[in-house]
C-alpha cells in the first residue's frame, strides 16, 4: 500500500540582517531568537545595531519586528542575505 499522506514542508531558515538605529548590548540576543548583534556608526556618528542570523520563516520575522517595534527603535534595513541554509 503506497502512502498518500504527504508531511508539510517544513520551512527552511533564511538568514536576515537587520539594521535599526541605537545601541543595544548583546544581552538582548536572547530576547531576538539568538540573532548575533553587532554594531556600526552611520555617517553622522550615530550608533546601528544589526541583528543577523537565521529566522525559520515570515511569522518569525515579524515577531522579530514587532520587538523592535516595542522597543521604540528605528528600522533601517532587512535584508534576507544568501547562504547555504536556503540550499
Amino acid at each position: 500500500m503506497i502512502n498518500t499522506m504527504h508531511q508539510p514542508l517544513k520551512p527552511k531558515p533564511r538568514v536576515y540582517q537587520i539594521k535599526m538605529q541605537g545601541k543595544l548590548d548583546e544581552s538582548w540576543s536572547a530576547w531576538f531568537d539568538g540573532l548575533t548583534i553587532t554594531f556600526e556608526s552611520g555617517s553622522d556618528g550615530s550608533s546601528i545595531t544589526i541583528l543577523t542570523g537565521p529566522v525559520i520563516d515570515q511569522a518569525a520575522l515579524r515577531g522579530i519586528l514587532f520587538k523592535i517595534w516595542d522597543l521604540n527603535l528605528a528600522l533601517i534595513s532587512v535584508t534576507p542575505i544568501e547562504t547555504d541554509l536556503e540550499t
